[in-house]
């Protein structure tokens, strides 16, 4: 009987590893976006898989002191003009880049400073601690990128 549950509490322990592993292999979950300009946080987003592909929303922003609470996105088009950034979809279409499990690309990222929407591919990276994200146009070679950290659960 001890042995049993001793078994049990190693299997459980087992689980649990496997499970955090598995989330560390994925984008999928909440980031702390570094600004490339600055070095400084910029917003908390969450990463979401909806329909096989990735999306991310904005769902806190740490305002500098010149900046507007509650921004709007007034430079966007369509849809997200002057649409509140506080749970905007600026992330959408990342798929799995080929056979590697830590590369997605195909999507296309919002920039809600000036509006523009830029092609997108992303990395994980530092054994699922980090995300390079990467906004371009035409070639990824044409573009900025940042450093995501993921945010402890």
């Amino acid at each position: 009987m001890h042995r049993l549950f001793l078994f049990a509490i190693a299997l459980f322990c087992l689980v649990l590893t496997q499970a955090e592993a598995a989330d560390l292999a994925s984008p999928v979950g909440t980031w702390r976006t570094i600004d490339d300009e600055t070095g400084s946080e910029r917003s908390v987003v969450e990463i979401a898989e909806v329909g096989g592909e990735l999306q991310g929303r904005i769902v806190k922003i740490f305002l500098r002191p010149d900046e507007k609470p509650d921004p709007v996105c007034d430079k966007c088009e369509g849809e997200r003009k002057d649409r509140p950034v506080i749970g905007m979809t600026f992330l959408w279409g990342l798929k799995p880049d080929g056979s590697s499990k830590t590369e997605w690309a195909g999507g296309a990222i919002l920039d809600p400073k000036n509006g523009k929407v830029y092609n997108a591919k992303a990395v994980l990276a530092d054994g699922g601690q980090t995300l390079r994200v990467r906004g371009y146009i035409g070639t990824p070679l044409l573009g900025r990128s940042q450093v995501w950290k993921r945010e402890a659960n």
